[in-house]
């Protein structure tokens, strides 16, 4: 038979709400814990989606105590200092610029770790590009299992990293809270904009 000719799959209309239609960037959580086995179920999921080289630079640091919270604190813009300590699991999204020298296990069929040595130009817009995608499959992974995330860029990155990434090649790119979200703490949906007027077909 034609492969052609087969319907198409019908969407699962759950898992496209709770990733897209009815999810949300939360501002507020409820007190619900975030079990540890559910953060590593999120990253085993997330983890498979496809990166350059398979470079896969995304390094997460989970705060997860009142005492790692508070170090995060003098970092935070004003608006967002709330909204991150109530929240039960804070995920500071990094991107590790020596990426490449887990290339001869991650993609061992060349010399990727080679190729960046060569190309030194290529590793910080490669690792940053990519560690950014990770992210972004890291939230939807969220959803799909059940948690909201609220991403927010509103910290102090240097100081960030001062905090966190000491004598290191991580860099902080993002930080996403991660947890139940309190619906009386949502505002209304903005608008978006429309396939005609961000999009082309050639």
């Amino acid at each position: 038979m034609d492969h052609r000719s087969l319907p198409s799959t019908q969407p699962d209309t759950g898992l496209l709400e709770r990733m897209f239609t009815q999810a949300r960037s939360q501002n507020g959580w409820l007190d619900r814990p975030v079990p540890n086995a559910l953060i590593e179920q999120i990253h085993d999921l997330a983890r498979l989606a496809p990166t350059s080289m398979n470079c896969s630079p995304l390094r997460i640091t989970y705060l997860v105590t009142t005492e790692a919270k508070d170090r995060l604190r003098p970092a935070l813009a004003a608006g967002n200092v709330e909204k991150m300590m109530t929240c039960p699991v804070v995920a500071i999204f990094a991107t590790d610029f020596a990426f490449a020298e887990r290339l001869p296990f991650l993609f061992p069929h060349t010399d990727g770790k080679g190729f960046f040595e060569r190309n030194p130009h290529l590793v910080e817009s490669t690792a940053f590009r990519n560690a950014t995608l990770q992210a972004g499959y890291y939230m939807l992974a969220a959803r799909a299992l059940g948690l909201d995330c609220g991403p927010i860029s509103g910290f102090d990155a240097k100081a960030v990293d001062a905090i966190f990434f000491e004598h290191t090649q991580l860099r902080s790119n993002f930080i996403c809270g991660l947890g139940h979200g309190d619906p009386s703490k949502l505002f209304a949906r903005h608008p978006r904009l429309p396939f005609k007027e961000v999009c082309r077909i050639l």
